[in-house]
């Protein structure tokens, strides 16, 4: 297994500008992730759009110098604990990485970082179509814990 360590992205740098475009870029073009890559006109305003958005931050997981997994996340509210959340919005991991406990170290450290915001919980949202990344959920704990069944909706402006 190889070494890996997390931290949190500077948005200021370009190389990790383009390292959080390319991740999402490789679970883009992945059957649950709609197959294809994104345009440049959103690729190329997703870190400025994130570091104009207050709350917003990157979680990398490193091997060496190369990141190769980040988890999207935005702080958030919640009115029935009146305390703040994040919420991981994107959790990739790099294809050649996957297997090896990444997704769960990304998770564990974006806890430690909510926590250290006062956070009170941390949410996220899974595809039907990737059952793998529901199981990771699952066994790290998310799910329903007080027992209220949720679904995430959207709808497009």
């Amino acid at each position: 297994m190889p070494q890996i360590t997390t931290s949190i992205a500077n948005f200021d740098d370009p190389a990790h500008a383009q390292a959080i475009v390319e991740i999402i870029n490789s679970y883009a073009i992945e059957p649950h992730g709609g197959e294809r890559i994104l345009p440049e006109e959103i690729s190329s305003q997703i870190v400025p759009g994130m570091k104009a958005t207050p709350g917003a931050f990157t979680m990398f997981a490193w091997d060496g110098d190369v990141p190769v997994g980040a988890a999207i996340c935005f702080q958030g509210f919640t009115t029935f604990a009146a305390k703040p959340l994040v919420n991981i919005h994107d959790l990739a991991v790099l294809p050649a990485y996957r297997g090896q406990g990444i997704g769960t170290m990304l998770l564990e450290a974006v806890e430690t970082h909510a926590k250290s915001l006062g956070c009170c919980k941390v949410t996220l949202e899974v595809r039907k179509a990737n059952p793998q990344a529901e199981q990771l959920y699952l066994r790290v704990g998310y799910g329903d814990p007080d027992g209220f069944e949720t679904r995430f909706l959207d709808k497009k402006l």
